[in-house]
């Protein structure tokens, strides 16, 4: 239940969020049966919160183990669709609970659920492909040894910006990768380093490669200008939209740049805010609004998110 209601509310933002979210292939967002979503990790959990509300079907995701703190977060966690993966760096007494995780993950491949992990394992707010980790490969082995017929799907995420609010979004999806049998002439590790070549080319195809701080490619590749007749016709929209919605704002850009201005997770964080933040300020919006003006308050709900989708992209593009 709280997953389903979360999964709305959070479409809702990123369409207000995301001005344009493009996807190359997108009727590979309905592969069938068991899926792992295999993907570059540039974003920290916005990467996770952005593939499952575009895939049909829930997306239960992979995470680093050191949130997983205490009885009722993990309890939490859970109820959204994360797993705990844990690094070396978080504790080696830790990485035996991988293999717990794994187990869940190939019951969840049995009932035919998709899972993200991210291929890379750690988060860089970088235009970058780095090195593939054992792990995409391990659990695709593992389903398919055990008869799965898992689809594996190369998603590259892309961003136009890892600072600036609202987001212009490129997902490439690349070939699946179909199950691949074992060999009695391979050796695991040859497996996974074939598996881990194939992945890579495929991913390689669909993640952006820009050198850092190489702002000027990052507008070519990305924004698409407005035209006049667009500009002229959300002007004043995208006024009122900027007006209503600086308080929100400034409050969530003012606590993201206090204690997460020098951190990868300073996307994730600031949209964070805003989506538990909104609807709570749009309930103070609509009590004013049914204090002063009774009548249209319900309009409030309507135009609120309209006019705050016409000021992100009025002033993005």
């Amino acid at each position: 239940m709280l997953y389903a209601v979360l999964r709305v509310h959070v479409r809702l933002c990123l369409w207000i969020c995301c001005p344009e979210i493009r996807v190359n292939r997108p009727d590979l967002l309905r592969t069938p049966g068991p899926v792992l979503i295999a993907a570059n990790h540039p974003n920290s959990f916005l990467d996770a919160v952005i593939i499952d509300v575009l895939f049909q079907r829930p997306v239960w995701s992979l995470a680093r183990g050191d949130v997983f703190k205490g009885k009722m977060i993990r309890r939490i966690l859970h109820a959204v669709k994360i797993l705990p993966v844990y690094r070396r760096s978080e504790g080696v007494e830790n990485l035996q609970e991988n293999y717990r995780t794994f187990e869940d993950c190939i019951r969840l491949f049995e009932n035919n659920e998709q899972v993200l992990i991210f291929s890379e394992g750690k988060c860089i707010n970088e235009w970058h492909l780095r090195p593939l980790l054992k792990g995409t490969a391990r659990l695709a082995f593992q389903a398919w040894d055990r008869g799965i017929p898992l689809t594996v799907l190369p998603t590259g995420i892309n961003y136009d910006s890892f600072r600036s609010f609202g987001k212009i979004v490129e997902i490439g999806l690349g070939n699946p990768i179909q199950p691949l049998p074992a060999s009695a002439e391979l050796s695991d590790g040859k497996r996974m380093q074939d598996f881990n070549r194939q992945l890579q080319q495929q991913l390689a195809l669909h993640v952006k490669e820009i050198a850092p701080g190489d702002k000027e490619k990052a507008k070519r590749l990305f924004k698409r200008p407005l035209s006049v007749i667009q500009r002229i016709a959300l002007a004043i929209p995208a006024a009122l939209g900027c007006l209503l919605h600086l308080p929100v704002f400034l409050l969530s850009r003012f606590l993201t740049n206090k204690y997460f201005s020098n951190n990868d997770h300073y996307d994730s964080i600031q949209l964070s805010l805003i989506i538990l933040g909104y609807p709570v300020y749009l309930l103070v919006v609509l009590l004013l609004a049914l204090f002063f003006a009774p009548w249209p308050w319900f309009l409030c709900i309507i135009l609120m998110p309209l006019l705050a989708r016409a000021a992100v992209i009025f002033y993005k593009k």
